[in-house]
């Protein structure tokens, strides 16, 4: 179904329907979607465009004839409105870059836990137990690196005004939070297992490391508290941006304190293990961060349809 430019029809599209570049239309795609879309084009052109969302846009060409061409074909699978989301749709690996990074973290996840229970010598001291080593200080660092990036979107937020740098922001504390929570259970359990306590209030390593887990944590206190709109996005980025000095502060407790319960990987003079203890250690850093970032995308693309969604209904109310 289609329309006059700027008329705004609703309609649904057929499979393989095409969207000539002087039509505005307004559809709705295939139930497999769940979602909708509004699309609309600035009308007859010499080149004409497609825009979705938030202005993003596709280029809509057109023949040596002037015919007018398509911007996108709108499929059972929508894959213009995925792809503009983040996420393609696309069958094959190759043709879906989300996928390919979750097969690459599924990927590194396998050798990482092949190598930490198959691979790497039992440490001399602390036995079977210490392999929680592997998995424990990657955690920690991508919790640390999520913060991190989130802080750092939150800066483009305020500084640039970055379209959907609040989003990714938000997103990037949440898998922050998250592998926080991770990294407070290993810690507990390899306390636990191998000084007979499951947290010492005495040790600042672990004091500020809890700080700054509840830090973020009260982010989304603030952020559910606030109406949606550009104050409650400027101050989600202020908060955030307080909350990265915690981070260096956090990772130099390690080295500064005076008991060293915290294992320290790299110094000036380089890595304080054998060779197959730092590869493991590496390929477990990876596919933590692999892990980190497909979810940190799979979140991000269900938080933009999401808004998207929300943004028609507000239209067509």
């Amino acid at each position: 179904m289609s329309a006059r430019p700027g008329s705004g029809v609703l309609g649904r599209l057929p499979d393989q329907r095409l969207i000539p570049c002087n039509e505005s239309v307004t559809f709705l795609p295939q139930p497999s979607c769940r979602a909708e879309f509004w699309g609309r084009s600035p009308g007859p052109g010499a080149r004409g465009r497609v825009w979705f969302g938030q202005g993003r846009r596709y280029s809509c060409r057109r023949s040596s004839t002037g015919a007018s061409r398509t911007a996108r074909q709108v499929r059972q699978r929508c894959v213009a409105f995925c792809e503009d989301a983040g996420v393609s749709v696309g069958s094959r690996t190759r043709e879906n870059p989300l996928a390919a990074l979750a097969a690459l973290a599924g990927l590194l996840v396998a050798a990482s836990v092949g190598l930490i229970f198959f691979y790497v010598p039992t440490d001399a001291d602390q036995g079977f137990s210490q392999r929680i080593f592997y998995i424990h200080v990657p955690v920690a660092l991508t919790a640390y690196a999520f913060f991190a990036w989130g802080a750092w979107k939150a800066l483009r937020h305020l500084w640039k005004r970055e379209p959907g740098a609040d989003l990714e922001s938000y997103v990037a504390i949440h898998q922050g939070v998250i592998f926080g929570v991770l990294t407070l259970l290993t810690g507990s359990l390899w306390a636990k297992i191998s000084w007979g306590h499951w947290w010492l209030w005495s040790e600042s390593q672990l004091v500020l490391f809890l700080v700054l887990f509840l830090f973020y944590g009260a982010y989304f206190m603030l952020r559910y508290s606030v109406e949606p709109g550009p104050a409650r996005a400027n101050m989600c980025a202020v908060y955030a941006l307080f909350g990265v000095v915690l981070i260096p502060i956090s990772f130099l407790a390690i080295r500064l304190a005076n008991q060293l319960i915290h294992p320290v990987v790299f110094t000036l003079q380089g890595p304080q293990m054998s060779g197959s203890m730092f590869f493991t250690f590496c390929v477990s850093l990876a596919a933590m961060l692999m892990l980190a970032a497909t979810l940190f995308h799979v979140e991000l693309a269900g938080k933009r349809l999401d808004s998207r969604l929300r943004e028609l209904r507000e239209l067509l109310a």
